[in-house]
């Protein structure tokens, strides 16, 4: 059984990989050309000392000159001697191309478009296979026809070959225009990611979601991973729009509200009429 480690660099960088049952995460990385620091590989150096900020794992032997008890009660990890149990996230105290990686390059074909009212606009775009992801993260798109990206969170769950977005069509913007004036089902789309800190962390309090127009997409992702992953904590959801108009996905809501043990939502709209 393989679980999926989430490797977090300072640069904001994200790269997912995979790692077998009783594999090391240093090992694993250094599969998927990934140059974690390392020297030592015997748990005395600390050179490759990093966070586990989510997921279980069990630790080798090492030094207290290498990782302190303090340390490890914190989080920390030698990812030579770390063994992952469950998914997990880790973050690495380095850039992306310190560790000779780089984000990823992704492309699909537009599958849907839909203009959910007059400011928004969601898509969906089919990639060539299943994207792994953190709930909350985003991704640059290109804007087909030009060199400039856009950066949008995903509406959609992680590991799905169906991505999502919610976006607002802004008058004279450059994708808002491509989706308004051009776009057409079966255009193919380029995408580098994911990135961001932005992300769901593994639930251990009750959880207060504040979301203000299409600043919604990133905690869809989070709800529709927490459906698949429920948590005992009571979640909710403040949802903010302009008017009545801008108020999109809430059937969406509604039925994460009935999947979800203890999800509730409220929506505040700021004009009165």
């Amino acid at each position: 059984m393989a679980f999926n480690i989430a490797l977090q660099f300072e640069d904001g960088v994200s790269r997912i990989i995979p790692c077998e049952s009783g594999e090391l995460v240093a090992d694993a990385a250094y599969r998927a050309k990934i140059n974690i620091p390392l020297d030592c590989r015997d748990g005395a150096c600390g050179t490759c000392k990093c966070h586990c900020e989510s997921g279980a794992f069990t630790m080798g032997d090492y030094i207290e000159d290498a990782l302190t008890d303090e340390e490890a009660a914190e989080g920390f990890v030698l990812t030579c001697q770390m063994r992952p149990t469950s998914d997990c996230v880790v973050r690495v105290p380095a850039s992306s191309a310190a560790c000779k990686t780089e984000v990823a390059t992704h492309g699909g074909k537009l599958v849907r478009i839909a203009r959910d009212s007059a400011t928004t606009v969601s898509f969906t775009v089919q990639a060539e296979r299943p994207l792994a992801f953190l709930p909350g993260q985003y991704v640059n798109l290109t804007v087909p026809g030009s060199k400039q990206t856009r950066s949008y969170s995903f509406s959609s769950a992680p590991d799905s070959a169906d991505l999502s977005f919610l976006i607002r069509d802004v008058p004279d913007g450059l994708m808002s225009t491509y989706m308004r004036s051009a776009a057409q089902p079966e255009d193919f789309m380029m995408f580098t990611g994911p990135y961001g800190s932005f992300y769901l962390r593994t639930p251990v309090r009750p959880i207060l979601m504040l979301a203000g127009g299409t600043g919604l997409a990133p905690f869809l992702s989070m709800l529709l991973w927490l459906k698949d992953h429920p948590t005992t904590q009571p979640i909710r959801l403040g949802y903010g729009v302009n008017t009545n108009d801008d108020l999109v996905e809430v059937e969406a809501l509604d039925a994460l509200k009935a999947a979800l043990p203890d999800f509730d939502y409220f929506t505040c709209v700021v004009d009165k009429e």
